[in-house]
């Protein structure tokens, strides 16, 4: 196993693991099928991709959040307007009634979206040697835009800070960029064993992408930074 060094920041992040409708929330935190969704754009992988999420969806990973927290930022959407209903790929735009009509007027409707705003994080994810390469090469290189979370949500610091062998040299390569930044680590979302005390569930494994989405769920604990560091707890 290799571990992904990566560096998350934004003006804007947003991060959705139980929301998919009118309102779509964030987490406090990225999320693994939002990572994931990253690296397969970086490396052109579009579609369900059921196979390549199948080997990834174990692998451990740990976010770090830092101090600076700031409020949310809830914006407004108009959608379902400016469709040809004709068109049968436009008409797929167009929100409509329980009978599966197009409302009167065209269907618009306000919906909701939420941000984190102005935040960075650090993840540290473990993967196969083939796909820790494959993937560390492609965010050098990506094949498609890479944005965190939404697309109106572009980083504004490379992505990509190192692949390493060990959980040590990860580990060092992080409090590293921790120094240059600046930054004060807060505590850590780390992968938890079922029901671990003070862990909780998150809808956040992808099991396929693409138009029919498919997740599972993760255990998550919250561990604090200073704990980890003196316990020299492993990141992944």
């Amino acid at each position: 196993m290799k571990y992904l060094l990566l560096w998350l920041e934004a003006p804007l992040q947003s991060w959705g693991a139980d929301s998919r409708f009118d309102f779509r929330k964030t987490m406090d935190a990225p999320t693994k099928s939002g990572i994931f969704g990253l690296l397969l754009a970086a490396s052109g992988d579009s579609g369900p991709q059921e196979d390549l999420l199948a080997q990834m969806a174990d692998a451990p990973l740990s976010v770090v959040v830092f101090d600076g927290f700031t409020p949310r930022l809830t914006d407004f959407h108009m959608v379902g307007n400016g469709y040809d209903p004709s068109d049968k790929w436009e008409r797929l735009n167009i929100p409509l009634t329980p009978a599966k009509a197009i409302a009167v007027n065209g269907g618009a409707r306000v919906t909701y979206r939420e941000y984190l705003q102005d935040r960075c994080f650090a993840a540290v994810l473990g993967l196969p040697d083939a796909l820790a390469d494959k993937f560390a090469s492609a965010l050098q290189s990506p094949v498609f835009d890479l944005y965190l979370g939404r697309k109106c949500c572009a980083p504004t610091d490379f992505i990509f800070r190192g692949i390493f062998r060990s959980d040590s040299d990860v580990f060092d390569a992080l409090q590293k960029l921790i120094t240059e930044k600046k930054l004060v680590p807060r505590f850590v979302y780390t992968d938890a064993r079922p029901q671990e005390e003070d862990s909780f569930l998150v809808n956040d494994i992808p099991v396929r992408f693409g138009q029919h989405r498919l997740y599972r769920d993760r255990w998550v604990v919250r561990r604090d930074w200073t704990a980890v560091q003196e316990s020299m707890t492993p990141l992944c």
